[in-house]
């Protein structure tokens, strides 16, 4: 993965942004959305693509664009910012590779606490029925 390179492929789009915030919000375009073309990334190699794809298959478009936007700040500059950020912690977290989980067994003691906590709960149980009578 090539950081540069990465920055240079992205395309920006400010549009305005919804919710509260009065005449500023009408008058100025302060949301940034981000498209990134993960397909001809020239920043990645075609393994690191195969795992974005894989594990961003829910946030990609048909075309295999990510998406990403912000509208937090009322600046412009700072919404950014705030998804660049975004967008390379999140291409750093899906390119990691995970560790393959080992199969442990329980130890010794762990299986005799089990097994005498079983017969005293069995134990407990029997001495609450009533006697039989033959």
């Amino acid at each position: 993965m090539n950081p540069e390179v990465l920055l240079n492929e992205l395309t920006f789009k400010a549009t305005r942004s919804s919710g509260a915030g009065g005449q500023h919000v009408n008058k100025v375009a302060s949301r940034i959305e981000l498209s990134f073309d993960l397909q001809n990334s020239q920043g990645l190699s075609e393994d690191e693509k195969a795992r974005l794809q894989e594990k961003l298959a829910s946030r990609l478009t048909k075309e295999n664009v990510l998406l990403l936007s912000c509208s937090e700040s009322r600046s412009q500059h700072k919404n950014k910012s705030i998804v660049i950020e975004r967008f390379l912690n999140l291409i750093k977290e899906n390119l990691k590779v995970r560790k393959p989980r080992k199969k442990s067994k329980p130890s010794k003691g762990a299986i005799e606490k089990r097994l005498k906590s079983k017969k005293e709960k069995a134990l407990k149980k029997s001495t609450r029925k009533p006697p039989k009578i033959d």
